[in-house]
């Protein structure tokens, strides 16, 4: 039998509340890999469990292992020591008739439940109450789920797959987007960045990043956007949906676009979850077009209902990523159509990952820099 070091982890125990802990090493079944963790991205779920103990009916209601961003050295034995691949963190049942119809992504909050079929009920995502997360030496899982990668991308490439696979699930798996077409992307944080980045290295015409943040859009416009929008102030006395009307409109006339033709706006990602860019999007996606909701925010949102049917729009919710995006992703990196080199900005040792926490709460370091995506090392 093999013989594995100390698997330290780092335990999330309630609100605020972490610390280290030796974990036993996971026993494997007949179908799982076991695998060394060497990178993980730190996500803004994992940051809501630290800060609140839950996400909607997930609760952490005892010690738990956070992290699911990650890419590994491998200790498995079908796959030769030390090959890297990236993991895609959630095991689904396999059985059920939505995996059979490879439609395994789960719901994880309230908001989702009331908005989405039920998809796979067994669903072991990392980091996800009650299962373990990615931050410790070791991990299980299936051999499937277990992605090699190529030559050309580091570990860190690999620890970043999994939140551009979130990006390619909603551009071209649900999205639909085909060449030559105009994107917009509300929410210029890591997944509306690399929904952009997706968009663009699938031949988007135009990808218009809109955020509140003057900062990240000029990131964005340097990195995957063709244009920028940040929205005008709301008017006193202005009611949410007439601000969110005019927007789009001033929208529109700023940027040259227009409701119908090679000018309109034929795919909206919706990566922010405020109710305002909700609503924005769906006044400004063209006649026929599709909007895809994938932001997780305010859990109602007033929406134009009768302008939605008149304009026949494509209306989908996008939670996580399904078969054949994490492939997708890979192949888009390492046909280097994706940079995402830029998107690391800070790295941490496995010992300082309360410090990497606290920052990406923060959204800045000490030093006054701004964080897209945090990484922390394995364990040493």
């Amino acid at each position: 039998m093999a013989e594995y070091g100390s698997n330290k982890s780092f335990v999330l125990r309630g609100v605020e509340d972490t610390v280290y802990e030796e974990r036993p090493v996971p026993e494997l079944g007949p179908h799982d890999v076991l695998v060394e963790v060497k990178k993980t991205g730190i996500c803004g779920s994992d940051v809501h469990y630290l800060c609140h103990g839950r996400i909607g009916d997930f609760v952490v209601n005892s010690p738990m292992v956070l992290g699911h961003e990650s890419a590994v050295g491998s200790k498995v034995k079908h796959l030769k020591a030390g090959d890297r691949v990236a993991m895609e963190p959630g095991a689904s049942c396999g059985h059920c008739e939505d995996c059979k119809h490879g439609r395994y992504q789960p719901y994880e909050v309230e908001l989702i439940q009331q908005l989405l079929p039920k998809l796979c009920t067994e669903m072991q995502f990392a980091a996800t109450p009650p299962y373990d997360g990615t931050l410790g030496r070791y991990y299980k899982l299936p051999a499937s789920l277990a992605y090699l990668l190529p030559e050309n991308l580091s570990l860190e490439d690999g620890a970043m797959m999994e939140p551009l696979s979130v990006g390619v699930h909603s551009v071209r798996t649900l999205g639909q987007m085909k060449a030559n077409q105009t994107v917009a992307v509300f929410g210029a944080g890591p997944v509306g960045l690399l929904a952009l980045a997706v968009a663009k290295a699938l031949g988007a015409k135009r990808t218009i990043a809109v955020d509140i943040d003057q900062g990240r859009l000029d990131f964005a416009k340097s990195y995957a956007a063709t244009d920028v929008w940040l929205p005008p102030k709301k008017n006193e006395g202005e009611s949410m949906i007439d601000y969110s009307k005019r927007n789009a409109e001033e929208m529109k006339a700023k940027l040259g676009l227009t409701d119908r033709g090679a000018t309109s706006v034929d795919l909206i990602i919706e990566a922010s979850g405020a109710a305002v860019c909700v609503q924005t999007g769906l006044f400004l996606v063209r006649t026929g077009g599709t909007f895809i909701q994938v932001g997780m925010g305010t859990p109602e949102v007033t929406v134009p209902i009768t302008m939605l049917l008149v304009k026949e729009l494509t209306v989908k919710g996008s939670f996580r990523y399904g078969p054949g995006d994490y492939e997708l992703a890979i192949a888009l990196v390492a046909q280097e159509k994706i940079n995402l080199k830029p998107l690391v900005t800070h790295r941490f040792k496995f010992d300082d990952a309360v410090e990497a926490f606290q920052t990406t709460k923060a959204g800045k370091s000490a030093d006054g820099k701004g964080v897209i995506k945090a990484i922390i090392e394995g364990p040493q």
